[in-house]
């Protein structure tokens, strides 16, 4: 198992003058998900996690400035996670021996691996907001070593309004080796700004979360909306509506089936049960540590 922490400095480059290859992409699916207190369930494996596969989870988190709760050490496996935080601050622990305070435009990412055990909650008082994303993993990896890694704002390249917080866009790419063909942007737009996003070649699975303000592309999505576009080529335009912040994800389509356990998504029910016993045998450690 291995823990890093990403401490590089890049420097921002230019926006991309981009090339439109089609007509642009139509919304296909909308929703603002489920709430539950400050967590607003956007997509689950179980609905259209299904269809955006290897995306197959993700939460908007806000606390509104109250006190953030804390979510004590849970497993994974099988799966990565990857934590953006917006605005504000968490903390956070986990198995392979890391702790500390994730601050605004910082990066958690944890690739559970065959099994791995977490932890987070508040971080400074005042106003948290931001992302968690699951990401299915590859057979090759399902069942591999665990990877904690950390990331400042610093760390993480930005290409215009565009933070690239996994894969390459605009010739910049993120230290963090992706699982598999994805990009994952955090786009932040001052109010009549337009970006234009054009996925790469084979990027059918394509989908955007707004986390402030409103964008028109041309249908106006708002904050706390999730939305899928077609699969046909061609990229999306995006206007502001007053200042917008959102999270836009792009891949290639996870070929396997999803095997799902309550914290656990593999490429078959071997694969969960051997995730599965991992994440028993590293609870038995816990507690006989007195940590659970």
């Amino acid at each position: 198992m291995s823990v890093a922490n990403l401490s590089s400095s890049p420097t921002p480059t230019p926006t991309p003058t981009p090339t439109p290859s089609a007509a642009d992409r139509r919304v296909v699916f909308r929703s603002r998900g489920r709430s539950h207190g400050y967590i607003t369930r956007l997509m689950s494996p179980g609905d259209i996690g299904e269809v955006l596969k290897p995306f197959v989870f993700l939460d908007l988190f806000d606390n509104r400035g109250d006190t953030f709760p804390t979510f004590g050490l849970h497993p994974h496996s099988g799966l990565a996670t990857l934590t953006y935080v917006a605005e504000g601050s968490v903390s956070y622990e986990d198995t392979n021996g890391a702790t500390g305070v994730l601050r605004a435009g910082g990066v958690e990412w944890m690739r559970a691996g065959k099994g791995v055990w977490h932890a987070g909650g508040a971080g400074d008082p005042g106003l948290t907001r931001g992302f968690q994303l699951w990401i299915a993993l590859p057979p090759h990896l399902e069942l591999g070593e665990s990877e904690s890694l950390y990331q400042s704002a610093a760390d993480i390249p930005q290409v215009g309004p565009a933070r690239v917080l996994l894969g390459e866009f605009g010739g910049a790419a993120n230290a963090i080796a992706p699982p598999s063909d994805i990009t994952y942007l955090a786009v932040t737009l001052k109010a009549g700004e337009t970006w234009r996003y054009d996925p790469p070649a084979g990027h059918t699975a394509l989908w955007l979360a707004v986390g402030k303000g409103a964008v028109a592309v041309p249908d106006v999505l708002d904050h706390g909306e999730i939305v899928v576009f077609d699969r046909a080529p061609g990229g999306i335009s995006f206007t502001a509506k007053g200042d917008a912040e959102f999270v836009i994800g792009s891949a290639v389509p996870h070929p396997h089936p999803l095997a799902l356990g309550y914290y656990s998504v593999h490429t078959s029910a071997e694969a969960l049960e051997a995730g599965e016993a991992r994440i028993e045998e590293i609870r038995e450690g816990l507690a006989a540590k007195g940590r659970l």
